[in-house]
């Protein structure tokens, strides 16, 4: 670990981000260019004396975890990424084609995107990060791990996943989710994450395993949909996806027209938070 680079690169890159940057309001006026330290450990979901140590080189070696959660609040560059984890003495995350590692591209968009559901997705239906409208509607996926990260395979194993659908549009959503894995098998192989994903569903789900010799194939984003909240019920909304070049993640921005019932339902989400899904 160098702790001299380390404190150097973390404080360079937190000076080069300003609050707009990140989503954050400009507020008052700053004594010091780019952002505070708070303001970085509160992105990164750590505190801000942690964080301070690390500036001031004397902080302990970050884990894996705490460098990906720095390099997502620094909106880091997969080289900058890479470079970040080695100069804290960790091996860089593998390069696979199913990276986690938020395209900085769409998080800048999503950063903006503060009174509408958006979340950013892997081609493996991971939930990479979703604003505060998208937990409140869909629950927090932060929790999840090992195969379950993937929303395709809690489709097909976890009855509560769909609970925010319609019972009359399930089996097409099904649909979707197969389609939308066979697109990544194709492009990652049998041998990568997604061949696994494949294998195991293959094991535990008929539904899966008719589906999938359907061999229907496509990133399939329906425009329009209604989905059910435990309060607020029905919402319909529209639903746009940006996919970065290698179409390898997306982000998906869910939206009302003005002044309708289903408008004033996704308001309503920023209110309500996550208080609905605490069992």
């Amino acid at each position: 670990m160098d702790r001299v680079e380390l404190a150097a690169f973390l404080r360079r890159r937190r000076e080069e981000l300003r609050p707009e940057d990140v989503g954050l309001p400009v507020g008052a006026r700053r004594r010091a260019p780019g952002l505070r330290r708070e303001e970085v450990a509160a992105l990164a979901a750590m505190s801000t004396d942690y964080y301070t140590r690390l500036e001031q080189q004397r902080g302990p070696q970050p884990s894996e975890q705490m460098l990906a959660a720095l390099a997502r609040a620094l909106r880091l560059t997969v080289e900058e990424r890479d470079y970040l984890f080695r100069i804290a003495g960790r091996n860089a995350p593998a390069r696979s084609a199913t990276p986690t590692h938020v395209a900085p591209a769409l998080q800048r968009v999503l950063d903006r995107l503060d009174d509408t559901p958006a979340l950013i997705l892997s081609n493996l239906g991971e939930v990479l990060v979703q604003n505060r409208f998208a937990e409140a509607l869909y629950g927090d996926s932060s929790h999840f791990t090992g195969m379950a990260r993937s929303g395709i395979y809690r489709w097909f194993t976890d009855p509560d996943e769909r609970s925010v659908y319609r019972e009359q549009d399930r089996d097409q959503q099904g649909r979707a989710q197969v389609a939308n894995l066979r697109a990544a098998y194709a492009s990652m192989g049998a041998q990568s994450r997604a061949g696994e994903l494949v294998r195991v569903l293959l094991k535990e789900s008929a539904e899966f395993a008719e589906l999938w010799e359907r061999h229907e194939v496509g990133k399939r984003f329906e425009d329009h949909k209604v989905l059910l909240h435990p309060q607020l019920g029905e919402i319909e909304v529209d639903c746009q996806a940006l996919f970065t070049e290698d179409q390898t993640q997306a982000l998906l921005v869910l939206t009302a027209p003005p002044r309708t019932e289903a408008f004033e339902k996704l308001q309503l989400l920023g209110v309500l938070g996550t208080e609905t899904f605490v069992s």
